[in-house]
């Protein structure tokens, strides 16, 4: 059925979209799918390792800022969510109807987070369209909840830090701490509750709805079986992450990839890790849109240098950092020398995650506890220090620390700071070889095996993709 279907996939133009739609890219096309890939100029010209593989075509489009966004503020994005959105639904009906006349038509749309118009697009073009919901299954349940009748009791509950927040199907409490930044009362960002509560709503309008999730049903058994979201299916289909990484073949085959150029890296941190005992190496990133203030920043190389660990921290580059320039610290960390003179320290702009966190001498992942990175630590079998900042990292660390039980989750202060001593306290737990280090290893291996398990043929998340192409198919032959 699947040698039939031609995908068009859109994403937002956001690492954390494109990665793992480029990855389910790969899956469809193993299957015999051709897709393609849509996205804005900018992003395309700042892949690295673009995909040549028979199937695979991109198509790009300009969303007005074909340089680059400069600035990230609230009205910023709503300007700029203006702009690609008519541009995107410009583009979306063009390349629809061209595939049409020219007699190859798309089978199917795919979309990722906050792009309500590109279903619309879709539907008034008769063509079926789903969801790839790059999140966590848990993190659809609690927006789809706050937009059906339980929004004023999740709003009044995240109101007291302490108070517990127990939703229908899901078997543990929430506070304010682990809900998706987006609902709490500090949340700055005006456009994306908006985005998300219209995008559900699409899906409910729908005769039959589908969202394909980026995680593996065992991982969260609850919220993709037990909680009530309607008539929607949701369809585990993951991790996607690069499958070298999780079927035992050389992960040094990065010809498929998809990694957004944030630097020239030419670090040799593989050959230093190779140097360095097996679990012997705390592993630190915040992702590509997380910014720490200095004084933050300060602690963690603090607590780095003090716990005694060999540390290799992705520090990138202040001129690529996607922030306001007055929010640019260009001071140095004071023990900047000291950092990158320590023996057992390596600081680097840029490296390959995957292939960080599936060597042999990864003791832990402190994380922002991205969607992304979480599923590659989990997929590796390698425990996290969990430091959400926003969105969704708040309801991931959640299930890290309380659900799969493989990582901590550090407290801060009540100034919002996470000192040194809660740092190398977690660092020394999450790495020693005491009861709770062994545990949390433990469990990181048995999430390491599932995920494996689930990609592969007969497993959960291939039997799932393959039962979603086969009703396409159905579908477009009606």
């Amino acid at each position: 059925m699947a040698q039939n279907h031609h995908f068009l996939i859109i994403t937002y133009p956001l690492q954390g979209h494109i990665n793992p739609a480029l990855q389910f890219t790969k899956r469809l096309i193993s299957l015999g799918a051709k897709v393609t890939f849509a996205t804005t100029i900018h992003l395309y010209s700042r892949l690295i390792n673009k995909p040549t593989i028979p199937g695979l075509s991109f198509a790009t489009f300009s969303d007005g800022y074909d340089d680059g966004q400069k600035s990230f503020g609230d009205e910023d994005i709503v300007s700029y969510m203006s702009e690609f959105t008519r541009r995107g639904s410009e583009f979306l009906t063009n390349i629809i109807l061209s595939s049409k006349q020219e007699n190859h038509p798309f089978t199917c749309l795919i979309y990722t987070l906050i792009l309500s118009w590109a279903p619309k697009v879709a539907h008034e073009l008769h063509l079926p369209s789903t969801l790839l919901w790059i999140q966590a299954a848990t993190v659809f349940d609690i927006f789809y909840y706050y937009f059906h009748e339980h929004g004023d009791y999740i709003t009044n509950k995240s109101k007291d830090e302490t108070c517990l927040i127990s939703l229908p199907g899901l078997s543990f409490s929430l506070k304010s701490r682990d809900l998706p930044s987006f609902l709490l009362a500090s949340n700055t960002y005006t456009f994306a509750l908006p985005s998300l509560k219209e995008q559900i709503q699409l899906l409910n309008e729908e005769i039959n709805p589908r969202v394909l999730v980026n995680t593996v049903e065992e991982f969260e058994l609850d919220a993709l079986n037990k909680v009530d979201v309607g008539k929607i299916k949701m369809i585990p289909i993951g991790p996607l992450i690069p499958s070298a990484f999780l079927d035992g073949k050389d992960p040094t085959d990065n010809s498929f990839g998809g990694d957004v150029v944030r630097v020239d890296s030419k670090d040799d941190y593989i050959q230093w890790l190779d140097s360095k005992d097996e679990k012997s190496v705390v592993y630190v990133s915040f992702g590509t849109l997380a910014v720490l203030s200095k004084r933050q920043m300060e602690e963690i190389a603090r607590a780095l240098l003090d716990s005694g660990f060999s540390f290799l921290w992705v520090i990138r580059d202040k001129k690529l950092q996607q922030q306001k320039e007055e929010e640019v610290d260009d001071d140095e960390l004071s023990c900047r020398e000291e950092l990158e003179n320590n023996m057992n320290g390596k600081i680097v702009k840029w490296c390959s995650q995957v292939e960080v966190l599936s060597h042999r001498s990864l003791g832990c992942f402190m994380t922002h506890c991205g969607w992304n990175s979480t599923l590659e630590s989990l997929g590796s079998g390698v425990p996290m220090v969990a430091f959400p900042q926003w969105t969704d990292q708040t309801t991931n660390a959640k299930l890290i620390e309380d659900v799969w039980k493989t990582g901590l989750r550090m407290e801060h202060d009540e100034e919002g700071m996470v000192k040194v001593e809660e740092i190398r306290k977690c660092l020394e737990v999450v790495m020693g070889k005491g009861e709770k280090g062994e545990e949390l290893r433990r469990n990181a291996k048995k999430w390491k095996d599932l995920a494996r398990a689930a990609v592969k043929e007969g497993g959960s998340s291939n039997r799932n993709l393959r039962s979603y192409l086969n009703d396409i198919a159905c579908i477009t032959q009606i």
